[in-house]
């Protein structure tokens, strides 16, 4: 937003609208930025994403496009949608302001805020001293800007992909190949990437992850259901209520630490509350109940050593 105004492409208290197509969280972020910096924001998400996203959209004031999910190469898909929706705005001489296309799959200054932002303070708040960063993408941008702000400053540093079943971001970084086994024909369920998992995970290259590709050291698949494993052991044993990209970071943050051992240390992100995913991922994962005696070696499998 800060970009474009510099730009002036956005005014504000001058009807500019944001258009940004979304999933639902970062869309929630700028809905909220757009009323305190005097624009207005227009959302286009996928129809199967948890209904309170949207529903916390529209509270916000947000005007929102709940669209059916489609590939990337169709024109409605919910990216495609928000792009076109934006140039039809600026095109229209009988509409205030203008229409701004975010962009947050390709926009640079995604990857540029972590790397600003987010790295330095991974950075401070380990007093320089870690040993693996581990983080799933969306877009990208997250592990991208940390990447490029941490590697230079600590060249032995693990930075590990996340990856949800159904993205093919695994294979790309483990075998230079976009793919995944749940895209064979015949066994996929859904139009996008196959998972109960919202926020990270994709099936295409980003301008942002392409920003970090090459300083990411390995990648690490998560299942279903060890992400809702991960967001039942959060609750039970830390109290923290979790969503879905956040079960998967914390999966594989653990996997990395059995592999690296003790004395290593491994940072990752809890990027959304399980607040957010309460009618999809949550209504699968269940209650924890009066449960206390969960393992990690539920999740993860036996120890190698066992």
């Amino acid at each position: 937003m800060e970009p474009a105004e510099e730009q002036g492409l956005l005014t504000p208290h001058s009807g500019d609208t944001i258009y940004e197509g979304t999933v639902g969280s970062t869309g929630i972020s700028l809905a909220t930025v757009c009323r305190a910096r005097g624009y207005l924001a227009h959302i286009c998400m996928p129809s199967d994403q948890a209904a309170e996203k949207s529903d916390l959209l529209l509270k916000l004031g947000a005007v929102v496009d709940r669209v059916p999910p489609a590939p990337i190469i169709d024109p409605m898909h919910f990216v495609n949608r928000a792009r076109s929706l934006a140039a039809d705005h600026t095109a229209d001489p009988e509409r205030p302001g203008r229409g701004y296309f975010a962009d947050q799959f390709e926009n640079q200054a995604n990857w540029q805020a972590h790397y600003e932002g987010t790295g330095p303070e991974i950075f401070r708040q380990c007093g320089g001293k870690l040993d693996a960063f581990v983080a799933g993408a969306g877009t990208g941008g997250t592990i991208a800007g940390v990447a490029r702000f941490l590697k230079p400053k600590l060249p032995d540093l693990r930075v590990v992909l996340a990856d949800p079943q159904g993205s093919g971001l695994f294979n790309r970084i483990k075998n230079g190949v976009m793919f995944d086994a749940l895209e064979r024909e015949g066994t996929r369920r859904r139009s996008q990437v196959d998972t109960i998992v919202e926020g990270i995970g994709i099936n295409r290259l980003t301008a942002n992850f392409e920003a970090g590709r090459e300083l990411i050291d390995d990648a690490i698949k998560v299942s279903d259901e060890e992400a809702m494993a991960m967001a039942r052991w959060l609750a039970e044993k830390d109290g923290i209520f979790a969503g879905s990209s956040s079960a998967v970071n914390c999966v594989a943050a653990a996997r990395l630490a059995r592999q690296m051992g003790p004395g290593n240390t491994i940072v990752t992100i809890l990027c959304d509350s399980g607040t957010r995913h309460l009618s999809k991922f949550w209504a699968r994962a269940g209650n924890i109940g009066g449960r206390t005696d969960s393992r990690l070696d539920d999740i993860l499998g036996p120890r190698p050593e066992q």
